[in-house]
């Protein structure tokens, strides 16, 4: 594979979890972009359909907390960016005890398990690019979110063991870190942070979410994406098991 070109990724096959709307649909249209067949793996069945048919890619509809599912899906990627995830915001002594299991399922159970049948593949053709999209509740804590700083930061673990077990086999494994960006699900965040807080709905941008930012604005997915589709190119090849803040300043502090 000629990886001078502009096309650093032809002939490779990349799979994008939830990547039906925001950093994930940003993702798999940059590595398409970038040359590579992109599995599109989503809940959401008409936008995964409309986005794989606009990039050339496969739509997988799939439920990652089901995990016969998730053991279901292709083992054949050469680079998966494990990006699917929800949010749930309420106290730790009223968070309810389903919505954290299905949290952990879906954003740390889930990606184990794609990892562990995706692997073989890439140890077999000594070339592997694994981006999981962490955050920066992946590094920090924030109140009312102990599902998803939980879940983030054993993404965070995981990541770095693959990174150990994988640089023999020329495979490399690193999450990306940001801050809020604007996606559904943060879009989604805005009234529950609200309530949570005890502020009005139109003052939580400023006040909660760019807070602890330098950068007060939130960050675009495509953004994210040009970093991702970075860790899959050759000048990235010795970066493994890193945490890459993408937070506006946020972890400066």
């Amino acid at each position: 594979m000629d990886t001078s070109t502009a096309r650093p990724l032809d002939g490779r096959t990349a799979l994008v979890t939830g990547a039906a709307s925001g950093i994930g649909r940003a993702c798999a249209e940059a590595f398409a972009a970038a040359g590579a067949r992109v599995y599109v793996v989503d809940l959401a069945a008409g936008p995964a359909r409309e986005l794989a048919e606009r990039i050339g890619g496969r739509a997988i509809v799939a439920d990652l907390a089901d995990p016969e599912a998730v053991d279901a899906l292709p083992d054949d990627a050469d680079i998966v960016v494990n990006n699917a995830g929800l949010q749930h915001v309420a106290p730790v002594h009223e968070f309810p005890v389903e919505r954290f299991t299905l949290i952990q399922r879906v954003m740390v159970e889930a990606p184990f398990r794609i990892l562990r049948r995706t692997l073989p593949h890439m140890y077999a053709q000594r070339w592997g690019r694994i981006v999981n999209i962490s955050s920066v509740h992946g590094l920090r804590a924030s109140a009312f979110k102990s599902a998803y700083v939980t879940a983030k930061h054993g993404l965070e673990g995981l990541s770095k063991t693959v990174a150990l077990e994988g640089a023999a086999h020329g495979v490399t494994s690193n999450c990306l870190n940001p801050a809020y960006v604007r996606t559904p699900l943060v879009e989604k965040q805005i009234a529950a942070q609200a309530l949570a807080h005890g502020i009005p709905e139109e003052e939580v941008v400023d006040r909660v979410m760019l807070d602890r930012t330098a950068v007060k604005r939130l960050i675009q997915p495509a953004e994210i994406a040009a970093l991702a589709l970075y860790l899959c190119t050759p000048p990235a090849s010795c970066i493994t098991g890193a945490s890459l803040p993408v937070d506006g300043g946020w972890t400066a502090h």
